[in-house]
């Protein structure tokens, strides 16, 4: 593989290996919150693309692991600079997009959508500034006891609130085009492994969220949903305690979550809860 030449120090990017694997968890270390979703993969599945659901790119500058991108159904950067989104981007084009989105820090998504755009574009929605949040300690509202982990035998009554927030989130749904199985997997595993929480009544979900990656130190909640006829009447601060008690409680001590910044009454929601922001996100939709 070519390398090339940035101020002097051969770099060049490459597919991490096996022997690559402890330069790329330190470096996800340095941030565990924004790193969450590759440190859980990495620390999963290691190496192999298989088992990732995808690639992990690194560009090294004089051997030394400097930045890396994730390409699979999401490609996410991690500690890019200029000089490697500029490589990365450079072998993107020649392979062509084949992910769904974009997500990661603001800074370096949008700069390296910047560079794709033209081969790659137009993008569905770009999403430049969305507040990345996190709970280190307590939360300061008092938690709704009706807001419990989910049962397997209650996937299909959870399915519908999971697929109506989607398709509010990110504008389609996720069981178009034949892909209701593999959705459908996905949400029956977040039941499995003890990560989604909801308050059902009557057989139906009044609120729900999910944890959909997690490390030693920190996990990512996604999917918050709430009934649409329980919206605006304060039942969602509540509800959010609960889900960062039990996720602090028995999966990560920091509990974190990002969210679009046009968002008003969510943000206002998590404030209360005791979330804080702690760096900003940016997604691209395709």
């Amino acid at each position: 593989m070519l390398g090339v030449y940035r101020r002097g120090v051969r770099s060049r990017v490459r597919h991490l290996a096996a022997a690559d694997l402890a330069a790329a968890l330190a470096m996800v270390g340095d941030d565990p919150v924004a790193n969450c979703f590759i440190e859980s993969r990495i620390r999963m599945a290691g190496a192999d693309p298989w088992r990732l659901g995808g690639e992990l790119l690194g560009w090294f500058a004089g051997g030394t692991l400097e930045s890396m991108l994730f390409v699979g159904a999401n490609l996410v950067p991690v500690r890019t600079t200029a000089a490697s989104r500029a490589a990365f981007a450079d072998r993107l084009r020649l392979a062509g997009r084949r992910c769904s989105s974009f997500i990661g820090p603001a800074e370096e998504v949008l700069d390296l959508w910047r560079l794709l755009e033209p081969a790659w574009g137009p993008a569905r929605d770009v999403r430049h500034a969305q507040p990345l949040l996190a709970l280190h300690g307590s939360p300061q509202v008092e938690s709704d006891p009706r807001v419990r982990r989910v049962d397997i035998a209650e996937l299909d009554i959870l399915m519908p609130a999971c697929i109506d927030m989607f398709t509010e989130e990110v504008g389609v749904s996720p069981v178009a085009g034949g892909s209701g199985a593999a959705y459908r997997a996905r949400v029956a595993d977040l039941i499995r492994q003890g990560r989604a929480f909801a308050w059902i009544e009557d057989g139906q979900v009044q609120f729900k969220a999910e944890v959909g990656c997690a490390t030693a130190q920190a996990c990512q909640v996604q999917g918050v949903w709430a009934a649409h006829a329980l919206r605006g009447r304060g039942i969602a601060a509540a509800a959010m305690s609960a889900v960062v008690r039990q996720a602090q409680d028995s999966i990560a001590p920091v509990v974190s979550l990002y969210v679009n910044d046009f968002n008003t009454p969510a943000r206002k929601t998590y404030a209360r809860v005791g979330f804080e922001q702690v760096g900003t996100f940016a997604t691209v939709l395709f």
